[in-house]
């Protein structure tokens, strides 16, 4: 009985995808503590409002990316529990970027342009914000919130990628080594 039910879940068909991207952003949040590492050795005196303000929340949203596969490749039997379940990563995940904006406001060392506020605030807030919506329609309309929460997945993804990316440039690019700032 438990084996049709499983096979009848809308959830059966995202298996491979949640597998690939809970994968992805498994070994990226990995990658990151790298970047982190990265900082460490080319700062001096390092803020952790900057980290909190610009490393952390990268972490974070791989983490929600590994928390959404984890949730939707779980063996549910029925969609309100994943519902919920996702309902309350979006909440967090909100409550987490409004504070990180926070963390960006009161940092001083570096002064984020237009195009910052939009990777690391604007574009989380919409995804998180979508995400709790969405996820309370996953029991009405799975078909297409399912297909919606998977772009959201997608967007936290490649926001996680372009905000390590962003890091990493800045790092290489703009930085001055220690010995040349003391």
């Amino acid at each position: 009985m438990f084996a049709d039910q499983a096979a009848a879940s809308p959830l059966t068909d995202w298996q491979n995808f949640y597998v690939i991207v809970g994968s992805s952003a498994g070994a990226l949040t990995g990658l990151q503590f790298v970047v982190i590492a990265l900082v460490a050795e080319v700062r001096s005196a390092a803020s952790m409002l900057e980290i909190r303000a610009f490393g952390s929340p990268t972490v974070v949203h791989f983490c929600g990316v590994l928390v959404i596969s984890a949730i939707l490749s779980a063996p549910w039997h029925g969609l309100s529990g994943p519902a919920i379940a996702l309902s309350f990563c979006g909440l967090a995940g909100l409550g987490y970027a409004i504070r990180a904006i926070g963390h960006a406001r009161k940092q001083t060392h570096y002064q984020p342009d237009a195009g910052d506020w939009m990777w690391y605030s604007i574009l989380p807030l919409g995804a998180y914000a979508a995400l709790a919506l969405t996820a309370l329609l996953l029991s009405w309309h799975a078909k297409v919130a399912l297909f919606t929460i998977a772009g959201i997945a997608l967007t936290l993804l490649l926001i996680g990628i372009h905000n390590a990316w962003d890091t990493v440039t800045y790092i290489a690019l703009d930085w001055k080594p220690r010995h040349e700032r003391d």
